[in-house]
């Protein structure tokens, strides 16, 4: 995954009415629920039928890190797909998402201006028209550097120009240099 496309999910998963299951059995136990058979599961984890099963009752209980990682993932991925899908319409259509960032941003301008690139700590309200764009993108399998255009796109237009009352030659802006990242919905 990427820097974006994770800070999405973190920012879904905080609508989740339950918590996920914890230990790798419970894990287990409900990816073999959701999949219908441990045969499914066998092959999504990539494993034996058998390790599902030995799981399943309680027989191991502490997974390899790297099935560890595949296990929590899946389940992540799976977990509330309604209350998931609710969240991200929200946002999409009234809400809108909240952006916690700081990076070095910069912006393309006419000669005479300012345009140096800096490090800035910016927490901005976006409107749903780009939560909307965001998640698209992230469905769609975007890449990280797409997902970064189109927060870069938002934060011109947000912070940069505010909302066309300001700075209205800028051209483009330059999002790098990533140390924090966070999304809220």
């Amino acid at each position: 995954m990427s820097m974006f496309a994770d800070g999405l999910d973190a920012a879904v998963r905080k609508a989740f009415t339950r918590p996920a299951p914890k230990t790798a059995p419970a894990r287990m136990r409900y990816l073999v629920r959701q999949l219908k058979g441990t045969r499914a599961v066998a092959q999504l984890l990539r494993v034996s039928q058998r390790t599902v099963e030995r799981y399943v009752k309680d027989e191991i209980k502490k997974p390899r890190p790297d099935l560890a990682a595949r296990l929590e993932r899946e389940v992540n991925r799976r977990w509330q797909p309604q209350i998931r899908a609710k969240a991200r319409q929200r946002a999409a259509t009234t809400d809108g998402i909240v952006i916690d960032t700081r990076a070095r941003l910069g912006y393309t301008a006419p000669i005479g201006s300012t345009d140096q690139d800096r490090i800035r700590h910016l927490t901005v309200a976006l409107p749903p028209a780009y939560a909307a764009r965001l998640f698209d993108a992230q469905e769609a399998g975007a890449t990280d550097t797409r997902l970064q255009e189109i927060a870069a796109e938002a934060l011109k237009e947000v912070y940069f120009q505010d909302g066309g009352r300001r700075a209205g030659s800028l051209e483009e802006v330059r999002f790098t240099d990533i140390e924090h990242l966070e999304f809220d919905l």
